[in-house]
């Protein structure tokens, strides 16, 4: 039997439904762009808690307007940051991977990362 508490903690059990689906595709997915999907989902799961964890009802964004500046007003902007600099970091991070991802093909004519250490193995590195 459901608890109480998911029904009121939803956003968060999506958010480790997320993580759980793109953490099982990074581990069971052999194609390299598979697993780059796979991270981006967990990425985005953490972003979600993140966001949800920052969020407080009936308040706003840490905004000044009309001269109310009682703590109680805003929400946390902590998480916030945290979120708009993981993005940036992720968006980084995938670039990345992707680029290698293309000179892997170019080099190894596949995607499969099993393929891939069969053919270094046969060439000695």
């Amino acid at each position: 039997m459901l608890g109480p508490n998911l029904f009121s903690n939803y956003a968060e059990a999506v958010a480790v439904i997320l993580f759980g689906i793109g953490f099982s595709n990074l581990l069971l997915q052999r194609n390299l762009i598979k697993k780059i999907i796979g991270l981006n989902i967990m990425d985005t799961a953490i972003y979600l808690f993140l966001a949800v964890k920052g969020y407080i009802a009936g308040r706003v964004a840490p905004i000044v307007v009309d001269q109310v500046q009682e703590v109680e007003a805003y929400i946390n902007p902590i998480p916030s940051g945290l979120v708009l600099t993981g993005i940036v970091v992720s968006v980084s991070v995938t670039a990345i991977m992707l680029s290698l991802t293309i000179r892997l093909y170019r080099r190894y004519h596949t995607l499969d990362l099993d393929e891939i250490s069969l053919q270094l193995k046969k060439e000695g590195l």
